[in-house]
């Protein structure tokens, strides 16, 4: 693996930019669907309950054997498809709450939200890099979410930014979980615990859907399932201090939707709080990789 990052870094940034394009697909097809009166809570089902049969078929058809998707940590497995579903209630609300380049900006922030997370559960060290980088993009949160006078509802945001914390905070779960578990038996496992959570509110959000919004529905499995996929093998070939840049470009892909699908573009305030947010993430990512570097040489980095 180590000899695949450092000679394919740039097959892992296009695949990384492939796992944006299909997760901002996902992001506004969401948006289409909760338009056409289709609730959270269902298609949160749907998304993760085509998951299953798809990730089994290709397991099988790859491995020919469920050995892939072995578990020696069940229980840390549930912890984090219940903490997933949470979080993917929150990013699924944000979407629909507020326009798509305003959610794509807010969920910048979960390198921000990592940095203090560091602090509080891993006691780590940070410097006045990773400091500043949090002020400057909390102060780019301010920027775009005008308390008090946005042109979207506060509420929305706050959802948004939850939706960006648990981000963070299920990223140290997957960190540790990838100690003992496959990549893919952690997207599996989260599927498949997540999909009963959602099942016991259909008897009261479901609804008969026409051929168009079976469509939606199937087309949001796909491209979430696609997206975690690639984001996965993305980290085969380039490390993620390297291929997380390529985050930033949903940008793009969520304002292209939100005009062509919604008519809508960000006011000037998003433009101008945006490149604080992604910048704070970017500053936290190069040093994050500099303090890395600096752990496997016997020169001391500090982080100032």
């Amino acid at each position: 693996m180590q000899a695949a990052q450092a000679t394919r870094p740039l097959l892992a940034l296009l695949i990384r930019l492939g796992a944006v394009a299909a997760l901002a697909t996902m992001g506004a097809l969401i948006k289409l669907a909760s338009q056409r009166g289709m609730h959270l809570l269902e298609l949160m089902f749907w998304r993760q309950f085509i998951s299953v049969p798809l990730l089994l078929g290709w397991v099988m058809l790859t491995a020919r054997s469920l050995q892939p998707l072995k578990t020696r940590r069940p229980g840390t497995q549930f912890l984090r498809a219940l903490y997933g579903t949470v979080g993917m209630s929150m990013t699924f609300g944000a979407v629909i709450l507020l326009p798509l380049a305003e959610a794509t900006t807010f969920s910048f922030t979960a390198p921000i939200f990592a940095v203090l997370l560091s602090v509080v559960l891993l006691k780590e060290q940070v410097g006045l890099w990773r400091w500043s980088a949090v002020l400057a993009g909390f102060a780019g949160v301010l920027v775009i979410a005008q308390p008090g006078g946005s042109h979207f509802p506060l509420y929305g945001a706050l959802v948004a930014l939850g939706a960006a914390f648990m981000v963070a905070l299920i990223s140290i779960q997957i960190a540790d979980l990838n100690r003992t578990d496959k990549p893919l038996a952690i997207v599996f496992y989260f599927a498949a615990f997540s999909s009963p959570m959602t099942a016991f509110a259909l008897p009261f959000v479901g609804q008969a859907h026409d051929a168009t919004e079976w469509l939606l529905i199937a087309a949001i499995g796909v491209t979430g399932l696609v997206g975690q996929l690639l984001l996965t093998a993305a980290l085969r070939f380039g490390s993620l201090s390297s291929v997380i840049v390529m985050d930033y470009s949903s940008l793009f892909w969520a304002t292209l939707y939100g005009f062509l699908l919604f008519d809508t573009l960000p006011p000037g305030s998003t433009w101008f709080g945006a490149p604080l947010i992604a910048g704070a993430g970017i500053v936290i990512a190069w040093r994050e990789h500099a303090l890395a570097r600096q752990r496997r040489t016997p020169a001391p980095l500090e982080d100032a």
